[in-house]
């Protein structure tokens, strides 16, 4: 019997039965949704009894529940016994297992970080190590998923990892404790430049840990010197919990600032949460890091600073996740993870970008997430919807498309491993660049790696299109030397491309030599985000000008 197959019919018709005249007169809702849970229960057992096929319970009433809440914002999920794991990774960031991260790196499974202080780092596992073996199931690409299930378990409890380095030349085999592992959410911390007075906080995620963590690090820096600016990394940071995202502007806001207000369906249902306690920081310089990977938690966070002007907002666009979510336990220990409010900064505004209630029948439309202007204290102008847009927009990425294919198929990871065991004894700071981009040409060669620029791809549909419509042979071999032509320099893209492959080769090639910490500064030398905000923060009229002090 196959689910999928028919599920999509089945779950339509499950969703319209379910909802069908739900959004009438409040008076009557339990009356509607007595009469539709009692449709839903005969749709369900009638199917069940008797569909031509056998149907398996679980998975079809699964299907059922995921079609309703397919229907509403993909935050809105259901997440069964089976992943109740997940659930501590995102209330209390910890898990059972031995502290290592999995990725498939060409056409291997590989450990792609090693966290400080677990068994998988006490007893060697190194980055870059290949997995052959887990808990005595062989792992593959085709397997990778399973690679979590094995290695994760019950904290005292032992998983055997085989894995091979130094190009398959060593095999070992690792018999690990498993632990209470605690995913850090501040990543990195200290003064950065290391003879400056500035830190650099580099937070991961909104994990319950993470408001004590900052507060813990600041509090540990400024017993060494004085603190006198702060460059808060909120970069890639997906977000996580809202009272966490509070607890952090503690440390920067002066007590009894408005750091964010959320609204559920009922309009009297509002809570508004304020800066309690004498900040660690209050006085020093402030640049907070986005990008559009910053959402939900910190934009909360990047909300309340930019609003209060208390410090600059740099980078690009942030996500635009103005939704709350509330964790709640059912039965068979599932959960249902459910958006429950819309999530206001403290001028205001909704910065939800996507409206999840546009042209869809089951959600009524609320239009607080359109764009409208809303002003700081200092009545700078900020707008409302599509996220939270930085005081001075700096970009920071990859331009070369080889750079992109590279990093695509692993190859700058793959080589670090390939440079770091011939070369191990080095010192890293007197490897060259020219040293470092010679030997990754030669990878490249041995690799047979061979690149198709986005032009080659755009004569050859050109070509093809040439001869279906019959345009003759003699157009056909002028566009065919116009592709080798361009062929013959595609390599070239390495040279022209050549400081950002540098940064990636020697960010990767660090991590080998000085482990996370040292990737992490290393690639800070060639982040051009971070050194703009290092210069605005060195410059007080431009600081101020951002912040429209006078």
């Amino acid at each position: 019997m196959n689910v999928k197959k028919y599920g999509k019919y089945i779950v339509a018709l499950l969703v319209l039965v379910l909802f069908s005249g739900f959004f009438g007169n409040d008076n009557d809702i339990y009356y509607q949704i007595s009469k539709n849970m009692d449709l839903f229960s005969k749709v369900y057992k009638e199917i069940t009894f008797n569909y031509v096929d056998s149907i398996n319970t679980a998975q079809f009433m699964k299907a059922g529940i995921e079609g309703m809440l397919n229907s509403l914002d993909p935050y809105t999920i259901y997440i069964d016994g089976e992943r109740k794991d997940e659930i501590d990774l995102i209330t209390n960031g910890k898990y059972g297992g031995v502290g290592v991260s999995i990725g498939v790196r060409g056409d291997k499974v590989t450990v792609v970080e090693v966290l400080d202080g677990y068994s998988a780092q006490r007893q060697g596992i190194r980055v870059g190590d290949v997995i052959l073996d887990a808990a005595g199931v062989k792992i593959t690409p085709e397997n990778v998923e399973s690679v979590s299930a094995l290695v994760k378990g019950k904290p005292g409890t032992t998983v055997n990892l085989k894995v091979t380095r130094d190009d398959g030349k060593d095999t070992i085999n690792f018999n690990l404790v498993r632990e209470e592992v605690r995913v850090k959410s501040l990543t990195y911390y200290g003064f950065y430049p290391p003879n400056s007075n500035n830190v650099y906080l580099k937070l991961a995620n909104f994990s319950r840990s993470a408001a004590d963590e900052v507060k813990n690090a600041l509090e540990e820096l400024k017993a060494k010197k004085p603190i006198n600016s702060i460059v808060l990394d909120l970069r890639g940071n997906p977000g996580g919990l809202l009272e966490v995202a509070v607890d952090i502007c503690n440390k920067f806001l002066p007590k009894g600032k408005l750091i964010v207000e959320t609204k559920g369906r009922d309009q009297s249902d509002v809570k508004k949460y304020y800066s309690e306690q004498k900040p660690l920081v209050g006085k020093a310089k402030l640049v907070i890091m986005v990008n559009d990977g910053s959402a939900s938690a910190a934009e909360i966070v990047t909300g309340a600073m930019q609003d209060h002007d208390r410090g600059v907002v740099l980078g690009t666009k942030s996500f635009g996740k103005g939704l709350v979510q509330t964790i709640t336990p059912l039965d068979y220990n599932s959960s249902l993870k459910i958006t429950t409010a819309k999530y206001y900064t403290p001028s205001g505004r909704c910065i939800q970008k996507i409206d999840y209630a546009k042209d869809n029948k089951v959600i009524a439309h609320d239009d607080s997430i359109t764009m409208k202007p809303f002003y700081t204290d200092d009545h700078r102008v900020v707008y409302s919807g599509g996220g939270i847009t930085p005081d001075t927009i700096v970009t920071f990425g990859i331009n070369g498309d080889i750079t992109k294919e590279l990093l695509a198929k692993g190859l700058f990871f793959e080589f670090a491993d390939d440079f770091y065991y011939p070369h191990k004894s080095d010192n890293y700071d007197k490897i060259t660049d020219n040293e470092l981009l010679s030997d990754f040409k030669d990878y490249l060669n041995k690799q047979n790696f061979v690149y198709t620029s986005n032009v080659e791809k755009g004569v050859d549909k050109l070509i093809a299109s040439v001869k279906e419509q019959k345009m003759g042979a003699e157009l056909v071999k002028r566009l065919d030397h116009i592709k080798n032509e361009v062929s013959s320099k595609e390599m070239d893209e390495l040279n022209i491309f050549q400081n950002e492959i540098i940064r990636e080769l020697r960010v990767e090639v660090a991590s080998r030599y000085m482990g996370n910490k040292g990737k992490i500064e290393v690639g800070l030398k060639y982040d051009k985000q971070f050194q703009t905000a290092l210069n605005i923060l060195s410059n007080d009229s431009v600081y101020n000008k951002l912040l429209g002090i006078k």
